[in-house]
């Protein structure tokens, strides 16, 4: 099984602009012409196209959707990690969000949830490895998946981890994986999964982008 792991075009969030809702956030004029050269790119149809729920992987999908109208859509749980919903409702730019943000990380508590909403490092990680069994049920390949970036990286650390109850410094590890392995708007990974659900990765290409609408890296 294959699927193409595609993190969403640049959003008004990634610019350093203020916003309330994670699930409302929306792409920049760059982000949408990011997500025009990834559907050009496409040489064939995926046999699925997935979203998360959240409306900067849908709009980054639409010019894909545009593109080959015979393909399915579904929308899966691949959304962004969020883990602070006290911040959620007021308007916050990502760095004002940041010492809050180290802060969760500083904790590595993988259990530990900042109220009502929240979704711990654990679940992260089981959303991850869901999505990987799911994956594996699927009839048909390539399946076209517009995510998130740290949903990405917790794919790929669930492919390389044992699927067992997190501990803090995992967690600590993970942080520093997903500093050092960064993806870029748009950037697409080449997940392949053998029927054992082993799995092999090509990383991150953005060939697609021309070097001025690069951002995120």
């Amino acid at each position: 099984m294959r699927a193409w792991l595609i993190r969403h075009a640049e959003s008004v969030a990634n610019v350093g602009e203020a916003t309330a809702d994670p699930a409302a956030i929306s792409l920049t004029d760059r982000g949408r012409a990011q997500a025009v050269h990834l559907a050009a790119s496409l040489s064939a149809p995926p046999a699925l196209i997935v979203t998360s729920a959240y409306a900067r992987t849908k709009q980054t999908a639409q010019p894909t959707l545009e593109r080959f109208p015979g393909t399915p859509h579904e929308e899966w749980p691949v959304h962004e990690f969020t883990y602070l919903p006290t911040l959620h409702g007021r308007l916050s730019t990502v760095a004002e969000r940041r010492p809050m943000v180290e802060e969760y990380w500083r904790r590595a508590d993988p259990r530990h949830t900042d109220g009502a909403g929240a979704e711990s490092f654990a679940g992260l990680l089981a959303r991850a490895h869901g999505f990987l069994e799911r994956m594996q049920r699927c009839a048909d390949e390539p399946i076209a998946v517009f995510t998130h970036g740290i949903f990405i990286q917790a794919v790929l650390w669930a492919l390389m981890t044992e699927p067992v109850p997190p501990t803090g410094p995992e967690m600590r590890l993970f942080r520093a994986f997903t500093q050092a392995f960064r993806l870029p708007n748009t950037a697409v990974v080449d997940l392949r999964l053998d029927g054992n659900g082993r799995g092999s990765i090509r990383g991150g290409r953005i060939a697609h982008l021309p070097s001025g609408l690069v951002t995120g890296d």
